[in-house]
This record gives C-alpha cells, sequence and structure tokens, in this order.
C-alpha cells in the first residue's frame, strides 16, 4: 500500500497504467477503493496517479476543518513526490474542485486540465450536498434526480441505467465513525469552495465537459468556468451527474483532449 507523509499526514495513492503522466482527483466520498472501474478507464491511456482524499479511504483523517487549499496541497505534494514537475489533470465533481484550486494557485504545475461535472463555487456552487448530508430522509428522496434529473420513478421504470452509474446511485453509506468524520469535513470544505475572481490565472489548455441533465454541478456552471478561464473549450453531453459513463461521446473526447502532446 504505497504512502507518502505529506502536509502532517499519511497519504494512500495508487498508480496505473502507462503514457503521459496524468493526476485525478476524485469526487465527493470516492477512494480509490471506490472508483477502479473509472480509475481504469484513463489508466488505459495514461500514467494515472489517484489518492484517496484526506478523512478518506486508507489516507489519514487529521482534525478539521479542511480547506479546499488542503485538499490542493495534497495533490501538489503527490505530483512533488512522483517527480513529476508537469502533468495532466482531470478533477471530477469534488475532485473538479481541487483541480480548479490547483490550478489557480500553482498553474505552472498543470500541463492540460479537464473539468468534469463540477462548479467554480461561490455564487455558481454546485448542490448543497452537505445540508443533504444531514438529513438522510431527504436524500433518499432527491437523490436519483440529482443524479440526472431525468431519473424520476416513472423514468426509471421504463429506462436502463448503465451498470457504473447503477452502481454510484446506490451506493452504500459510510459507516465507519472515521470515514463519516472525513466525508462530513470534505462536504464542509466543499460548500466554501470559490474560485470565481481567481479563474484568470489559469495558464494551460482548459476542457470544462458538462451533463446537461447534471442537477449537482448544472451546465451552467461549467459555461460560468469556461467563460473565466482563458481560451477554456466548453462541452455539454447527454447525461446527468456521470455522463461520462452516459454519452458515448463524452469519454473518448475527454481522453483525446488530455492525450494531446
Amino acid at each position: 500500500m504505497p504512502t507518502i507523509r505529506a502536509n502532517g499526514i499519511d497519504l494512500f495513492y495508487e498508480r496505473r497504467g502507462s503514457g503521459p503522466p496524468l493526476l485525478l482527483c476524485n469526487g465527493s466520498g470516492a477512494s480509490v477503493a471506490t472508483t477502479g472501474p473509472v480509475i481504469d478507464l484513463f489508466a488505459a491511456r495514461f500514467d494515472v496517479v489517484v489518492h484517496d482524499q484526506r478523512g478518506l479511504g486508507a489516507t489519514e483523517a487529521p482534525p478539521g476543518p479542511y480547506e479546499m487549499a488542503d485538499y490542493a496541497a495534497d495533490a501538489v505534494a503527490l505530483i512533488d513526490h512522483l517527480g513529476w514537475d508537469r502533468a495532466r489533470v482531470v478533477g471530477i465533481s469534488f475532485g473538479g474542485m481541487v483541480a480548479q484550486e490547483m490550478a489557480v494557485t500553482v498553474p505552472e504545475r498543470i500541463e492540460r486540465l479537464a473539468l468534469v461535472c463540477t462548479s467554480p463555487g461561490g455564487r455558481f456552487a454546485s448542490y448543497p450536498l452537505h445540508e443533504l448530508d444531514a438529513d438522510p430522509g431527504r436524500r433518499g428522496v432527491v437523490g436519483a434526480t440529482l443524479l440526472d434529473t431525468r431519473f424520476t420513478p416513472e423514468w426509471l421504470a421504463t429506462h436502463e441505467v448503465d451498470r457504473l452509474l447503477a452502481e454510484y446511485a446506490s451506493a452504500a453509506p459510510l459507516h465507519d465513525p472515521e470515514e463519516r468524520r472525513g466525508s462530513r469535513l470534505q462536504l464542509d470544505a466543499r460548500s466554501r469552495h470559490d474560485v470565481v475572481d481567481r479563474l484568470g490565472r489559469v495558464s494551460c489548455p482548459t476542457l470544462v465537459a458538462m451533463g446537461r441533465y447534471d442537477g449537482i454541478a448544472p451546465p451552467g456552471n461549467g459555461e460560468e468556468i469556461a467563460a473565466r478561464v482563458p481560451g477554456a473549450d466548453y462541452r455539454c453531453y447527454e447525461g446527468g451527474h456521470m455522463f461520462f459513463v452516459q454519452d458515448p461521446l463524452a469519454l473518448p473526447e475527454i481522453l483525446d483532449f488530455l492525450d494531446v502532446a
């Protein structure tokens, strides 16, 4: 189990595949163990490194609160450990927030950037999952339609969904007290995410990819990112928060964008 000591904590990571160096930043509550199939999609073309973010999985959960700058500093410490002066970066959902914070803090370290189903925060924030986490009953009622605004009981009764999407939607809640604490600290940090007025610092080619029916990170939030990042490419796909497994065009286009020399 590879770990590094970074920013006062033991940080667990995994490295897969071969090709150009790529840092993959996972979404809310996700760990290396729970996102293996997604990691493999990128490892087919890249030398991928992905870590359990602080408080989650096999990474240490220091006392809180955490800030987005802490998550970004952990990601930078990881590529430092690997000896990568620069890397391509893909951030999914919460990971896209980490990637944005990283891109406005150390823009010179990022070669190409893909921001997937995410938001810039502030006045263009993603859905307040910290509020939903505090109300389990409400989470069960609205969870599916947040994932994809079409996912009413009537729609789901007549449509099949991708296996990965179904697994994500039916993921069991965390029961370990330390993991629950880490997840809540992550959602708390997420609630304060705001790079809106700093996005002009991003200096690498950037793709902003969003799902047309995403109830967590609405496509308009991606438009706001693209409007502020110099030269950013904005694309909207047919699907919800996991459009990259719903729209067959999405993942190949994201991979092709990241693979440009």
